[in-house]
């Protein structure tokens, strides 16, 4: 069985690999119950040109396609970032059975930091979560894409 730590560090290659062609570099990977890495998922909404494409997305889509089923409820999704709205939301319509997450998302998080959508008691499938696994690296990744893409742009024009 693979430890938490070791199925970041898998999302961790998936999520360079993104930022080396210039996407957010955020990375998943889909467990199944035995640790198996099923599914494997990057940024990929620049590439695509397609706004859903985000790593978790990308992720469930690769474990479903796999597994030859979308009900992925013995499974897990390793991502290094919190998900947004739109990823927690899939990850509980594919029934996901665990979600571990590196770092916290304070501009977009939807797993306890603006909101909290997979433990919405309203929902019918509420999968456990673990929070802050590689935390400083997955963050510091982020930081350092972000810090050189603010280098690369051209400041304002001089008059």
């Amino acid at each position: 069985m693979t430890s938490d730590a070791a199925a970041m560090q898998a999302a961790l290659v998936a999520a360079r690999e993104a930022g080396a062609l210039g996407e957010v570099p955020i990375g998943a990977v889909v467990l199944s119950a035995s640790g198996a890495i099923v599914g494997t998922g990057r940024n990929e909404r620049e590439a695509l040109r397609d706004p859903t494409a985000h790593a978790e997305v990308m992720a469930l889509r690769s474990a479903a396609s796999h597994l030859g089923t979308w009900r992925l409820d013995n499974c897990t999704l390793v991502v290094t970032l919190e998900p947004c709205t739109m990823c927690a939301g899939a990850l509980v319509l594919a029934r996901i059975r665990r979600l571990v997450f590196g770092a916290w998302n304070d501009e977009m998080g939807a797993v306890g930091t603006l909101w909290d959508v997979v433990r919405d008691r309203r929902l019918n499938h509420r999968p456990e979560v673990v929070s802050g696994v590689l935390a400083d690296e997955c963050g510091a990744l982020l930081q350092e894409f972000f810090a050189r893409h603010r280098d690369s742009e051209p400041g304002p024009p001089v008059r």
